[in-house]
Order: structure tokens, then sequence, then C-alpha cells
């Protein structure tokens, strides 16, 4: 079976960095969308899909047009949702229950959030759904490591060894299949 190129591009600079932001849909900057656009030039695509939050739509709407591929809006590449985090900065919020959660985010969701495996399946079944030929994927930086897990079984204290920094592009190479696998081909910050 042949292999598709799958790139998941994590979106531009959002107007408010350094915000715990998963359901909070904050708008990107002109710069981070630009940025967007740059890391998607000359990567071949015939799909492009975003979420359907500010930030990784506007990127998505940008790229199109910029390469005349439709954009195709599906919710299930959300980023995580944060609950009552959300929109925070880190630094406010209690230490211990947040170095829980980056320990162990499946028994130590954010109150009120989305629960690891939850949001792991809700990407798996967008994952499944992908027609086999090169696709770019606007989304989150939870996404992608979301993707990464259930393509190359990564394990979540792995995921975060990846610095998936503003509009960032993680290039793989996916076999579809149940389930589905993938190759790392490059990461671009």
């Amino acid at each position: 079976m042949t292999g598709f190129a799958l790139h998941l591009l994590r979106h531009g600079a959002p107007e408010t960095p350094g915000l715990l932001m998963g359901r909070t849909d904050d708008a990107p900057t002109p710069e981070g969308i630009a940025a967007s656009v740059a890391q998607a030039q000359n990567l071949g695509i015939e799909r492009l899909i975003a979420s359907d939050l500010r930030r990784s739509r506007a990127a998505g709407e940008a790229i199109g047009a910029a390469i005349g591929v439709p954009l195709i809006i599906d919710p299930r590449w959300r980023e995580l949702d944060f609950g009552d985090w959300d929109g925070q900065a880190a630094s406010t919020i209690d230490r211990d229950a947040l170095g829980r959660f980056w320990s162990d985010p499946d028994a130590n969701p954010p109150p009120g959030g989305e629960r690891w495996s939850v949001f792991a399946r809700r990407v798996s079944a967008a994952i499944a759904d992908l027609v086999p030929v090169p696709t770019l994927i606007v989304t989150h930086g939870g996404a992608m490591r979301a993707a990464l897990h259930a393509l190359c079984g990564f394990d979540q204290r792995q995921l975060w060894a990846f610095d998936l920094p503003y509009a960032a592009l993680l290039s793989l190479c996916v076999w579809p299949g149940e389930p589905p696998s993938a190759q790392i081909a490059g990461l671009y910050p």
C-alpha cells in the first residue's frame, strides 16, 4: 500500500500568546497568518483542512487563497478543551494541579475540561476519515501531538518532547489501514 503526505501546521501566533487556549477563539496576528502561508508553500497538497477556531481557520483561508486549494473546516481538529483553565496563563493556575495534568492529562484533566483520551479519539476519528491524498491540516499543538500518538504510537511523555512553536510544520508519510501508521518526514519550526 502506498503512503500519502500529511502535513500538520500549527496556526501562527494569536493576538494573545502565552495562554492555555483550547476553545478560546483568539484571532491570529497578520504576522502569524503570513508565517503559516509561508510554511504551506510548495507542499503540493490536494486537500486543505483547518480547525474551525479563528486562529486556524484564518490561516487556512489565507493558505487556500494563496495556493488555490479549497478549505475544508473540521472541528475535530480543535485544540484540547482546557475547561476552567481555558484562556488563562499557566502562571495563574495552581502549579500542583497543572503539574499533575502535564504528567497524566487523562487522569488529571483540567476542571471542566476534556480528558486526553476523549481528545485523542476525536483526532483519531478525523485521521481515519482522511482521503489518502497529499493533505495539509491547519490545527493546534495539542491536536498535532494527538495525531503523533495515533499515527506513531508516542506516549504522552514523549509527546511533550516535541517543540511545536506557532507556525511549526510537521510532515508525515501516512499508511492507511486499521489502524493507520506514519513515519515522520520532517519538523520545520
